[in-house]
C-alpha cells in the first residue's frame, strides 16, 4: 500500500510540474521567437505582417474563432450524449456517432471547403466557425456517452432507491462521476479547433494562418514562423488550460 501511495503521489508532482513548466515554456517560446523576429533587419514587406497591431489582431480572432468552436460543441455534443447516453436512445447511438466519426475522418479543409460552397460561397467568421465545430465535435461526444456509461449501475439503483427522480440521478450522481471523461474530450476537441482555426482564412475569417499564408507566398520564412510558433503556443495554451480544468474541475475523490 505504501508503495501504491508513493507512486500516485510522484504522480501527482510530476502532474503539477508539468502544470507549472507548460505554461512558461510557451511564455519563453513566443518571447524568443517574437524578439529574433523584431530585432532582425526586415524589409517593409515584412514589417507589414511583422508588427504589434496586425499579429495581435490575429492572435485574437484566432482565439475568437476557437472559443466560439469550444461552446458550440459543449453546447450540442453535451446534451446529445446525454440523450444517447439512454436506454431508450442506445439503438440511434451508433449513428450517430457514425455522423460526427465521418466529420472527423474527413480531411478538415475540406469540411470548410463544402460548407463554403453549401452556402453559396459566403465568407466570414461563421463560415469557418460552423464547419471546425462539426470537425471537433467527436471527442466530447463519443467521451460524455461512455463517461455516462460507465458509471456503475449499483450508484443509480441506490440513487433511485433513496427517492432521487431521473433528472437527479442524472445531475446529482452520473454528471459528476462523467465529468473527467466530459473534459478529456473537451481538451482534445480543443487542440484540434485551434489547429484547424489557422484554414479559417481560407473564407476570409483571418487568423493565424494569415501570417503563414502571408510567409509562404512572400518566400519569407520570418512571418512563416512566427505564424507557426504563434499557432502552436495557442494550442499548447489550450491544452494547459485543459489539463488544469481536467485536474481541479473533476470531482475530488476521482483526481
Amino acid at each position: 500500500m505504501s508503495s501504491t501511495f508513493a507512486s500516485d503521489s510522484g504522480s501527482g508532482r510530476a502532474e503539477r510540474l508539468r502544470l507549472l513548466a507548460q505554461p512558461v515554456t510557451v511564455v519563453v517560446l513566443v518571447a524568443a521567437v517574437l524578439g529574433w523576429a523584431f530585432t532582425r533587419d526586415n524589409d517593409e514587406v515584412t514589417l507589414r505582417s511583422l508588427n504589434s497591431t496586425t499579429i495581435l489582431s490575429l492572435t485574437w480572432t484566432h482565439f475568437l474563432i476557437s472559443l466560439a468552436v469550444a461552446l458550440i460543441v459543449v453546447l450540442v455534443a453535451v446534451p446529445l450524449g446525454v440523450l444517447l447516453s439512454r436506454s431508450w436512445a442506445r439503438r440511434i447511438a451508433p449513428v450517430v456517432i457514425g455522423i460526427a466519426n465521418v466529420g472527423q475522418a474527413a480531411p478538415s479543409m475540406g469540411l470548410l471547403v463544402l460548407f463554403f460552397l453549401f452556402t453559396g460561397g459566403s465568407t466570414g467568421f461563421w463560415i469557418a466557425v460552423l464547419p471546425i465545430a462539426f470537425y471537433a465535435l467527436l471527442p466530447v461526444l463519443r467521451n460524455t456517452i461512455v463517461g455516462l456509461q460507465s458509471v456503475d449501475a449499483s450508484l443509480v439503483d441506490a440513487g433511485r432507491g433513496i427517492g432521487m427522480s431521473g433528472s437527479a440521478v442524472l445531475l446529482r450522481i452520473e454528471m459528476p462521476l462523467a465529468v473527467p471523461f466530459i473534459l478529456a474530450g473537451l481538451r482534445t476537441a480543443l487542440v484540434l479547433a485551434v489547429g484547424t482555426a489557422t484554414l479559417a482564412l481560407f473564407v476570409g475569417a483571418g487568423g493565424l494562418g494569415e501570417l503563414i499564408d502571408t510567409g509562404y507566398k512572400l518566400n519569407d520564412y520570418t512571418v512563416m514562423i512566427v505564424g507557426s510558433v504563434l499557432a502552436m503556443a495557442l494550442a499548447l495554451l489550450v491544452d494547459w488550460l485543459g489539463a488544469l480544468a481536467e485536474t481541479y474541475l473533476s470531482p475530488r475523490g476521482l483526481r
